[in-house]
């Protein structure tokens, strides 16, 4: 169970954040409602929210998840794989200093994103992608060997971050499409195949019990309502243009 999520604002120059996606520019007063809507679904789900400052200085800083893992033994200051983003760790590190958590940190040559970086009880599924490397992700292996976990990894072949494309809902069950429905590695999982037309959905969030859907993907809303969980559908079409999704925006412990 989660009792805690850390979220930071948007801030107004997010519209210059990295993206691949060729759906526009975010609106700007949108993100901020869409935000504020998203802090109140967590909160439904019984966390108690850290709302962090906006920093002009990042314009993907918004997506806070990449910055730093969270584990139940200690949290893991991360090393951004796009160079604009390195610096996000700093303020990170300060307010993870506030909890009482032991702290690790990836260093160069290692990069890694959390976004890349998908829990499965005590064990810590890296993807390997443009943002995280080997050599990071042999570091997140060392430490979490360190707290009595466990890792492996997980070549990305068409995704930005591993869990682009899967999502643990717990109970086993592994909300996937494309290059993930077959792969070995995961075999062992009760696949929830996601349509390729939906495939944005695939970034749905387990929370206590109730799972964050992206609002506009019913097909894969209903599997996952067929499926025994309460959803929330929660509007993130601002984020999705900055190739963001509904795990990146929170660190939820």
């Amino acid at each position: 169970m989660f009792t805690k999520a850390i979220v930071k604002t948007p801030c107004k120059n997010m519209a210059n954040g990295i993206s691949t996606a060729n759906l526009g520019k975010p609106d700007y007063s949108l993100a901020l409602k869409q935000h504020k809507n998203y802090i109140q679904a967590i909160k439904k789900c019984g966390l108690k929210v850290i709302v962090l400052d906006p920093d002009e200085n990042f314009p993907d800083s918004t997506f806070i998840e990449d910055v730093c893992l969270i584990t139940p033994k200690c949290a893991i200051i991360t090393n951004p794989g796009a160079a604009s983003r390195r610096d996000e760790t700093i303020q990170i590190s300060k307010t993870i200093k506030e909890l009482d958590l032991p702290v690790e940190n990836i260093q160069n040559p290692g990069t890694l994103d959390a976004g890349d970086i998908m829990m499965v009880k005590d064990h810590y599924f890296a993807g390997l992608s443009d943002r995280t490397n080997i050599k990071g992700a042999s570091q997140l292996n060392l430490i979490l060997k360190k707290y009595g976990l466990t890792s492996s990894t997980i070549s990305l072949k068409s995704v930005l971050h591993l869990k682009t494309g899967i999502s643990y809902l717990e109970n086993n069950n592994l909300l996937a499409f494309g290059e993930f429905l077959t792969h070995p590695l995961l075999s062992d999982f009760n696949i929830m195949a996601v349509d390729p037309d939906e495939s944005y959905a695939a970034n749905s969030v387990w929370i206590n019990g109730n799972v964050l859907v992206p609002k506009g993907f019913p097909k894969t809303c209903k599997m996952i309502k067929n499926a025994g969980y309460q959803t929330i559908e929660v509007d993130v079409s601002e984020f999705r243009k900055l190739d963001g999704g509904l795990s990146c925006l929170s660190l939820r412990f």
